[in-house]
């Protein structure tokens, strides 16, 4: 018939998607609109159930590298003594470097008011915090005390070496433990209530 159109139908495209335009499916008014197929090195399915299960799986992927990138483990919780006690050592020379010049300031204060006034206030803008660092201090300014200091800490801990009761030392802190955590939980027990009134209430 004259004037009538003909419609070319064109070959379905293997990347077929429902939601794609004529053209895309091929049917167009006129054989110049006719795009070629899709490669197949590009053709992929279309099905959302398809792509979203593979978004999914490779959001899973990238939040399985983010937790073992962030995840770090927690080896030495209060300290790891399985080979070395060394901090405990340098608590255990500050401290008997502490008793130390306690003891030398109580014998300067019979013995040498006048030097007892200087290693006072010596001590009282030096802090006996780290035991090394103050002798290097107190070795610059007064060599003699210095060393009167570090004579008398080792008398100490030899004095506490022969008088520590390991065992003793043991069970008192088992016993302290024990103690703490009966006053806690006696803090967490509910105890029920001596109030007459309560209990006509609760009836």
């Amino acid at each position: 018939m004259a004037g009538t159109q003909t419609m070319v139908i064109g070959p379905i495209p293997s990347g077929f998607c429902p939601r794609s335009s004529s053209c895309d499916l091929g049917l167009c008014s006129g054989p110049t609109s006719r795009r070629p197929a899709a490669s197949p090195s590009r053709t992929g399915l279309c099905s959302s159930f398809v792509g979203g299960w593979g978004d999914r799986k490779r959001q899973a992927v990238r939040s399985k590298k983010r937790r073992e990138r962030n995840r770090f483990i927690v080896d030495e919780i209060a300290g790891q003594y399985e080979e070395s006690f060394e901090d405990i050592h340098g608590q255990l020379i500050n401290f008997f470097t502490y008793k130390a010049v306690r003891t030398v300031l109580h014998q300067l204060y019979e013995m040498n008011p006048p030097k007892y006034i200087w290693f006072y206030n010596f001590v009282s803008n030096n802090q006996v915090k780290d035991g090394a660092r103050f002798l290097r201090s107190l070795g610059k300014e007064h060599q003699e005390l210095a060393e009167r200091v570090m004579v008398t800490r080792l008398h100490l801990y030899g004095k506490w070496i022969k008088k520590c009761d390991h065992a003793m030392m043991y069970q008192r802190i088992s016993d302290e433990n024990l103690k703490l955590m009966r006053e806690r939980l006696m803090e967490t027990v509910i105890w029920p209530s001596e109030d007459p009134n309560a209990e006509n209430l609760d009836s």
